[in-house]
């Protein structure tokens, strides 16, 4: 029996990300991924059953891991008993630091964005953390709905809303080259804008 390590695992992800990066997902190939790994077909096929199975373990692993951790904060023990404002701030400081910070995480969006009209690779990076994050904050939005504390609307459209005015002023990386640099202060000025910009527009006071 093959022993499994978390080395290889990592090793096998990082030619994975590299090879999706420079030939796209529709033209990589399991050969080209073990060639990179320095390991052969049957040890990648150990860990990873299909291309889906390992995009979807790179899109985790570099790409939404940060949406699943800044979900899981607005529901902490720290964060439960705080004011909608500030647990909006936290989610979206979350998510907006990994964003501006995580190049690879970054072309991989680009990768996805690139390649989701002709094949289901959009699918699958939705699959890959985004649905589960985007659940987490339209129950949040569900419960501030009940309570009066928000306008009755869908929860999902009000947690793509927020989700759209935390990123409004990143839009700008996609069209970059390089990345520019943001301090922890900028992040924190952006998020801030966007959680009185959607509770304004989205409270009954």
């Amino acid at each position: 029996m093959r022993t499994l390590t978390e080395k290889k695992r990592n090793d096998i992800l990082n030619a994975a990300t590299t090879v999706f990066l420079e030939q796209g997902y529709e033209r990589a190939s399991m050969e080209g991924v073990a060639r990179m790994a320095e390991c052969s077909k049957a040890t990648l096929y150990n860990y990873f059953s299909s291309k889906e199975s390992l995009l979807d373990a790179v899109v985790r692993a570099y790409g939404t891991n940060f949406l699943t951790r800044a979900a899981e904060d607005i529901y902490s023990q720290d964060s439960r008993n705080l004011p909608l404002p500030d647990r909006l701030q936290r989610f979206g400081e979350g998510m907006l630091y990994a964003m501006t910070s995580d190049w690879k995480g970054l072309q991989l969006y680009r990768m996805v964005i690139g390649e989701a009209g002709h094949s289901s690779i959009g699918e699958i990076f939705y699959e890959s953390g985004v649905r589960e994050s985007m659940d987490a904050l339209a129950t949040l939005m569900a419960q501030y709905i009940k309570t009066g504390d928000l306008l009755p609307a869908r929860p999902d459209l009000r947690a793509r809303q927020f989700s759209a005015l935390v990123k409004a002023e990143a839009d700008e990386l996609f069209l970059r080259h390089t990345m520019p640099v943001y301090t922890r202060e900028d992040i924190v000025a952006m998020v801030k804008s966007a959680v009185e910009v959607f509770i304004s527009g989205a409270s009954p006071r």
